[in-house]
């Protein structure tokens, strides 16, 4: 197969990592910057442009799309789609995850695990905001963060009502979440591919730090999980609608709570975490289906 990756980095560890596994199992592999293709939108004819040149048919389309070109991104990939193409995870799963109010409400409709999230917009509210999570401590997001950057823990209801009225002052949109102190600062990342968990981590907080995440010093090891995690995450990522998911989980005394289910979930600390050759189980997974997707005729609506 001819396999793209969308990504505007060629030397970050996953995109490296993907397109050596599809080159081991036979397969040819171009990565191609996001932002350097540009659409012809025609009903009968749609097309990608990649550097001066009609971009070449591909069979399928692995998106690594940064959060900072979601919205650019999921337009070149709806492109794509329209061609018929199959696409790993596709437009409306990424937008639907990268919003993550927006997600955390579809998961809620699911009644899977999250943590009390409020949301408000006006300064007026805020007592009624904090009292809503179970009081300080509790968390202070940016809805636009990634990499744990936005994210303040609040240690008193005058702390967390300074804070939350800052942001709103900068007109930040934000999400407050109650803290679940009983997870230590530890949490458990979940990688699905499919209908399956294919690996999982457990990400430490260093000390001083109570976001987990690797980008803030974190560390990683391999955790078994339980059955009720297990399904928790493919129960998310299927509520995204995204076949390849990283899903962020919380234990909690009442179970597993869903922090965050990622569209474009790194490889470089699951695989040497865990072993596991998660590029190589990716490529297998658009094997089994993108040949499918190619068999089967297109039948015209209606």
């Amino acid at each position: 197969m001819h396999i793209a990756l969308l990504s505007r980095n060629r030397n970050l560890y996953s995109t490296r990592r993907l397109v050596e596994a599809a080159e081991a199992r036979g397969h040819s592999a171009r990565v191609v910057d996001t932002l350097r293709c540009y659409m012809s939108i025609a009903s009968h004819h749609p097309s990608i442009h990649y550097k001066g040149h009609n971009i070449e048919p591909f069979d399928a389309v692995i998106p690594r799309i940064g959060s900072s070109v979601t919205f650019y991104g999921c337009a070149v990939l709806r492109q794509f789609e329209m061609m018929g193409t199959y696409v790993v995870n596709d437009s409306v799963s990424i937008s639907r995850s990268r919003d993550k109010l927006r997600s955390l409400q579809l998961l809620s409709r699911k009644g899977l695990g999250l943590p009390i999230t409020g949301f408000a917009h006006s300064p007026d509210d805020i007592p009624d905001l904090i009292t809503m999570v179970k009081g300080a401590p509790l968390v202070i997001k940016l809805l636009e963060g990634t990499q744990g950057i936005g994210v303040v823990l609040a240690e008193t209801n005058q702390a967390a009502e300074s804070v939350i009225q800052a942001f709103m002052g900068m007109k930040a949109n934000i999400m407050v979440q109650e803290y679940i102190k009983e997870a230590k600062g530890a949490d458990i990342r979940c990688f699905v591919i499919g209908d399956k968990v294919v690996a999982s981590m457990k990400r430490q907080a260093a000390d001083g730090e109570f976001r987990s995440n690797l980008h803030r010093g974190g560390s990683a090891s391999v955790i078994r999980i339980t059955p009720e995690e297990r399904s928790t995450a493919i129960r998310a990522a299927k509520a995204m609608g995204l076949r390849v998911a990283g899903v962020d989980l919380l234990r909690a005394n009442h179970g597993p709570v869903i922090m965050e289910v990622n569209s474009s979930p790194g490889l470089r600390g699951i695989e040497s975490a865990t072993g596991k050759d998660i590029a190589g189980l990716i490529i297998e997974h658009i094997e089994k289906n993108a040949v499918i997707k190619r068999k089967t005729p297109h039948k015209p609506k209606g």
